[in-house]
């Protein structure tokens, strides 16, 4: 088991270090293939000892070792977060088709909660083929079929689209980007109807929370916006691993 783990482990590095050119190229249109990677600022190639996930920022100390550019941290969160979901759904899942299918799933995730988080914008070419993915998965599964899988993509993506609407006529501008409906999409076709709500609230919670901090002490107004693409990916993922239990614990204090 332990070697398992390892080879995950390593495998989710390389797999982190390429969502990292996702998210960095793929808003700006670039293609995810060449050039070879380089440093933003000065342009200079990164040489391969200088691209090891992880090692590579903290040997460098989150800075381009030719010019001194700061590296975002980002890059660093990335590869991180990548390796150590896998390893929780390996400890879930086991080497299933459900772990295969769950890590595709959390690495669309990764991708859209920073490209939202730096751009604000949640790119078709991840949001539609995954959920394409997500329907055509709902195919071989046990847990959930094709049905359960449409009402859960519906479900999810018409209640922001209610969302939406209804922002729009109170305020006459929009309050959410379709992005966030198409994520939506993605979200609810891979988890079912009930996950996709637990994870509508729980984003919304704590999109509430840190909206609250930035009014109350980051001086910011009623019209300061939150990339709302960047709590779903968490929540989502929270509802992946966690949701049954925690709906089910929720229940149960309800129970006479």
């Amino acid at each position: 088991m332990v070697e398992k783990i390892i080879i995950i482990f390593l495998f989710g590095l390389a797999w982190g270090s390429f969502l990292n050119v996702v998210i960095y190229r793929l808003p700006r249109d670039m293609s995810l293939l060449k050039p070879p990677s380089s440093c933003p600022q000065c342009g200079e190639k990164i040489k391969f000892y200088d691209n090891i996930p992880i090692f590579s920022y903290l040997f460098l100390r989150g800075k381009c070792r030719h010019c001194k550019a700061k590296i975002p941290l980002s890059y660093f969160l990335v590869e991180l977060l990548t390796p150590l979901s896998f390893i929780l759904l390996y400890s879930q899942h086991s080497l299933s088709f459900l772990f295969f299918a769950s890590c595709i799933f959390t690495s669309a995730l990764i991708a859209l909660g920073f490209i939202d988080f730096y751009h604000q914008i949640l790119p078709d070419a991840i949001t539609l083929p995954g959920l394409a993915f997500a329907l055509i998965y709902s195919l071989f599964r046990q847990d959930l079929n094709l049905t359960q899988s449409l009402i859960g993509a519906v479900s999810g993506a018409g209640f922001l689209l209610f969302v939406y609407g209804a922002y729009y006529l109170l305020r006459k501008k929009e309050g959410l980007g379709m992005g966030d409906v198409t994520m939506m999409l993605l979200i609810g076709a891979f988890l079912g109807w009930h996950l996709v709500l637990f994870t509508l609230i729980l984003a919304s919670f704590s999109g509430a929370l840190v909206g609250v901090f930035f009014i109350s002490f980051k001086k910011k107004d009623l019209q300061y916006s939150l990339p709302f693409g960047t709590f779903l990916a968490p929540a989502a993922f929270v509802a992946l691993l966690w949701g049954e239990k925690i709906i089910q614990a929720y229940l149960s204090l309800y129970k006479t």
